[in-house]
């Protein structure tokens, strides 16, 4: 006993100490009203002063694991009830089987769970899988400054619990940003959520299923294809055009069924990364209006423009009315770490969103909300943007350039944001592409992850924000060479003569 104790470093050495001998008092290593050794000798055993074990050993007593007895010294408490076991009662009494507890949620959300079954990127790999922003562009100093001076104003508030709609201050923000966006947030109102992911859900939750259906790009986002399937909504994509979502087949569908809602990413779509045209914007606002379809709208990676004007998103081009529900976040601009999102939508909705919210979480990490608030309000974003879309743009460009002269994909889309899509010819298998690159230290995300009906067997996405320049080449080049020797394989085994 007392030979496994090990320090941790950063981490003060009696309550390391205090823990280590409340485990054993727990686990019944050392037994209720035993005595505990002296403070010398137990220096001695774990190697660190006195006065550090007689400063476990009162924090010890004051938790309730020890008792003193003057003049005889520091014993156990007893601190668990004495089991008893019944005659005929088996040693692993109280073991359920959870496989047959658990609902049918929670089983689907497993299936859907492509991070489980994903390749895992191991050390050395070159990954493309990750679109999330590169925390070395991370400006620390602003942000430790910006914490400061949030804790200055109202430290002691911030700890304590906040409000299920939000933090004020970043409300008031957001909405002001949200109209420099061309939004009309007269008779609009906003919830803070814990990143996109929560808005959307508690969003899903508040809709009427009537027809059951939803209407969305194709291919799209496979976390709102996960949350939609988990909502039990089935799933209506419309194919993707070089300039957004085919208006052609957005009118058919509507013709031939009906949708409680529509989900729609206009900016840097994920995976194809396309930016919808603004004719487009204002033909599918003018299908939605019509049919009287409320739309989900994903600003996802707006700010992250390169080039070309700005094109408003689809919740400016509604005007005064209420029909988009807008849900935003920094997370692939600045820290996904906060986890901070929000939802803008008509008044009366977001109060329903807002009792949603507060059965569920109670409210997100006023902390959170403050810091992100205070770094906005310091005016960091601008300043953080124009030096983050300087090296993504350069990024982006390298990594255009090498997709081109090294890979044989037949096209290639992306306007911008952290990733670039590509299909390949009909009958191209990606999945295979991508057990040979992974053999040879490359992984990319499989495209039929994105499609809503099964197809994208030929397409790929290629996240390149946190992969450096020469990785960037070198798995390009490692792709480009393993896809021809796919292909060649393919014509060879095509032209061979049959027996």
């Amino acid at each position: 006993m007392f030979n496994d104790f090990k320090l941790a470093e950063g981490r003060p050495v009696y309550l390391q100490v205090k823990d280590y001998m409340k485990r054993l008092i727990v686990q019944g290593a050392l037994q209720a009203d035993r005595r505990l050794p002296a403070t010398r000798e137990l220096a001695g055993l774990l190697g660190v002063s006195r006065n550090t074990v007689i400063s476990a050993y009162a924090e010890l007593e004051e938790d309730g694991f020890a008792y003193t007895v003057q003049g005889r010294g520091s014993f156990a408490a007893e601190v668990t009830p004495k089991r008893t076991v019944d005659e005929g009662i088996a040693s692993g009494c109280g073991k359920l089987d959870w496989s047959e507890r658990v609902s049918e949620y929670a089983l689907l959300a497993e299936e859907l769970d492509l991070m489980k079954r994903g390749i895992r990127g191991a050390k050395g790999i070159i990954s493309f899988t990750s679109i999330a922003p590169d925390e070395k562009l991370f400006d620390l100093d602003s942000v430790r400054r910006a914490f400061s001076d949030r804790m200055a104003v109202e430290g002691n508030v911030l700890l304590n619990y906040g409000y299920a709609k939000g933090y004020k201050p970043l409300i008031d923000y957001l909405m002001d940003y949200m109209a420099r966006k061309g939004v009309d947030t007269q008779n609009k109102d906003m919830l803070i959520t814990s990143g996109f992911t929560e808005g959307f859900d508690i969003v899903l939750s508040a809709i009427r299923k009537n027809s059951g259906m939803v209407l969305c790009e194709n291919p799209t986002h496979n976390t709102a294809i996960k949350n939609l399937k988990l909502h039990g909504f089935g799933i209506k994509g419309i194919a993707m055009e070089p300039d957004g979502i085919s208006i052609g087949g957005l009118e058919q569908a509507l013709e031939e069924g009906a949708y409680d809602l529509a989900y729609f990413v206009p900016s840097y779509h994920n995976p194809t990364g396309i930016v919808t045209s603004l004719q487009k914007r204002l033909e599918l606002m003018t299908l939605m209006n019509r049919y009287g379809i409320p739309v989900i709208e994903d600003g996802f990676n707006e700010e992250l423009r390169y080039s070309g004007s700005h094109v408003a998103p689809l919740a400016a081009m509604a005007g005064a009315g209420n029909g988009v529900i807008y849900i935003g976040s920094f997370s692939k601009v600045l820290f996904p770490g906060l986890r901070v999102g929000w939802v803008l939508a008509d008044r009366q909705l977001i109060g329903t969103l807002e009792s949603i919210k507060r059965a569920r979480s109670i409210h997100t990490s006023t902390l959170d909300q403050s810091l992100l608030y205070q770094y906005l309000h310091n005016g960091n974003l601008e300043k953080y943007l124009r030096r983050s879309r300087a090296e993504y743009k350069r990024k982006y460009e390298w990594t255009l350039a090498c997709c081109r002269e090294l890979i044989p994909y037949s096209t290639l889309s992306g306007d911008g944001g952290l990733h670039l899509f590509m299909t390949f010819e009909e009958g191209f298998d990606t999945r295979e592409l991508l057990a040979a690159c992974s053999r040879r230290g490359v992984i990319f995300t499989p495209g039929d992850n994105f499609f809503t009906d099964g197809t994208g067997g030929n397409t790929l996405r290629l996240g390149f924000s946190r992969v450096t320049d020469e990785d960037i080449r070198k798995g390009i080049a490692i792709i480009g060479r393993a896809a021809k020797e796919l292909m060649n394989r393919s014509e060879h085994a095509a032209t061979a003569p049959k027996e």
